[in-house]
C-alpha cells in the first residue's frame, strides 16, 4: 500500500466531537534500531502489546471557523506546553493524509497508568491514544472506513509521531516492516501476528525491573542516527531480519527455549550497537547486569522459562509463561528487587490491544 492511499477525500463540514481511547505500550522482541525518514525502519521489528501499561486520551473537537489548526494539551489535568513542538511536528506530519484537521481547535486530555520514567515507552502509547481519536472522527466523516483500515490507518499515523507507536494499536503480537513472513506487512504500519500464534504467547508475563529511573544520557531519536554511519549496521539489520523469520516460526510452534535464545540475543544485540558506535554509550547499569546474571543461573537451576528483554535503557524486562507466574514472582521479590531502584518493579502481561473508552 503506498502513502498516498491514507490521504482523507472527506469532506464533510466540521462539527463538535469528543472521543476517548486507550492505548497500551508494547515491548519489542525483534529490535528495530535505525530508520529512514519519515520514521521508516531499517528492519522489521516484533512487539508483544502490553495489557496494564496504558495511555489513555481524550480528544475534545471544537469547529474552528478561522480554518487555523491549533491545540492545547493537557497531561494529567495539568496544561503541557513543553510538549507542543513534539505535537507541531506530528501534526504538520499527519496533516496531508487528514486535511479536515485544519476546519478543528483540539483540546488533547491524556494520562499514563504507568509512572514517568518506569522503562515503559510512554511515547508510543501516547501517539497510539491520540491517532485512534483522530481515526475515530474520520470515521465518522466517512462512512465507508472498514474496521482493517481504521487500524492500518491509526497505526500509520502512530508511526509519524513515534516508530514504535505502529505496534501499539493492536495485539497480542504486532509486526513492523516489510518482511517475508507476512504478504500484508509494510513499513507505513503494523500488522497483527496472526490467529497462528502459539496460546502460550497470549497469556504471557511482563514484569518490568525499574532499575534507573532517570532521564537516559542519550535519547532513542540520538540512538537512531548514530545507525547511519555504523560499521556494523549492515549486519544488524540482516540479523534482525534473520531472527525475525525464526522467532515467528517459533511463536507458531510455542517452542519456549528458541524463544528465550532470540529474544535474549536481540536485546544483547542492540546494547552491542550502542557500544560500538560514534560516539558509543552504555545505558545498562551494574544492576542490569547483576538482574541478567541472576535470570541466568535461576533459569539453569530450575529449568523454568524465564527471560529478560531490553529497551534502550537500563530497565530489565523479565519474561515469562503465565503456569510459571507465582514461582517467578517469588524470585523476583526475593533476589531481583533488591537490584531495583527504591524496589520498585511493574507487573505486566500481553494484551489484546486498543479499545475505546
Amino acid at each position: 500500500m503506498e502513502e498516498t492511499s491514507f490521504i482523507s477525500s472527506s469532506a464533510q463540514a466540521a462539527v463538535p466531537f469528543l472521543t476517548k481511547w486507550q492505548a497500551p505500550s508494547n515491548i519489542a522482541l525483534i529490535k528495530y534500531w535505525g530508520k529512514t525518514e519519515p520514521q521508516i525502519p531499517k528492519n522489521p521489528s516484533l512487539s508483544f502489546t502490553l495489557s496494564s501499561s496504558v495511555t489513555t486520551t481524550e480528544v475534545d473537537f471544537t469547529p474552528n471557523p478561522s480554518g487555523a489548526f491549533q491545540f492545547e494539551f493537557y497531561f494529567e489535568g495539568k496544561l503541557k506546553p513543553d510538549f507542543h513542538p513534539k505535537l507541531n511536528s506530528f501534526f504538520e506530519r499527519i496533516s496531508p493524509f487528514i486535511p479536515w484537521i485544519r476546519d478543528y481547535a483540539l483540546k488533547i486530555n491524556s494520562q499514563n497508568s504507568f509512572p514517568h520514567s518506569s522503562g515503559i515507552a510512554s511515547s508510543a502509547s501516547a501517539m497510539a491514544a491520540l491517532s485512534l481519536c483522530l481515526m475515530d472522527r474520520e470515521r465518522k466523516l466517512d462512512a465507508t472506513v472498514s474496521d482493517e483500515t481504521f487500524f492500518q490507518k491509526a497505526s500509520f499515523l502512530a508511526r509519524l509521531g513515534s516508530g514504535s507507536a505502529a505496534r501499539s494499536i493492536q495485539g497480542p503480537v504486532t509486526l513492523w516492516g516489510k518482511n517475508t513472513i507476512q504478504s500484508s506487512a509494510s513499513d507505513l504500519y503494523a500488522t497483527p501476528f496472526g490467529i497462528d500464534l502459539h496460546p502460550v504467547f497470549t497469556s504471557y508475563q511482563d514484569t518490568i525491573l525499574l532499575v534507573d529511573k532517570g532521564s537516559k544520557p542519550v535519547s532513542s531519536s540520538q540512538g537512531h542516527q548514530l545507525m547511519y554511519n555504523h560499521p556494523f549496521a549492515e549486519q544488524r539489520f540482516i540479523q534482525a531480519t534473520t531472527h525475525l523469520t525464526d522467532l515467528v516460526s517459533l511463536m507458531k510452534s510455542g517452542d519456549l527455549e528458541g524463544f528465550i535464545r532470540i529474544v535474549e540475543t536481540e536485546a544483547l544485540s542492540l546494547h552491542a550497537m550502542m557500544m560500538t558506535s560514534n560516539p558509543y554509550f552504555i545505558l545498562m547499569q551494574p544492576n542490569t547486569l547483576a538482574i541478567i546474571q541472576k535470570v541466568w543461573d535461576f533459569r539453569t537451576a530450575t529449568k523454568m522459562p524465564l527471560c529478560f528483554t531490553l529497551d534502550a535503557g537500563a530497565n530489565v524486562h523479565l519474561l515469562y509463561p503465565e503456569a510459571n507466574k507465582e514461582a517467578i514472582r517469588i524470585f523476583i521479590a526475593s533476589e531481583l528487587a533488591v537490584h531495583c531502584e527504591g524496589g520498585q518493579y511493574l507487573f505486566d502481561q500481553v494484551g489484546s490491544g486498543a479499545k475505546k473508552v
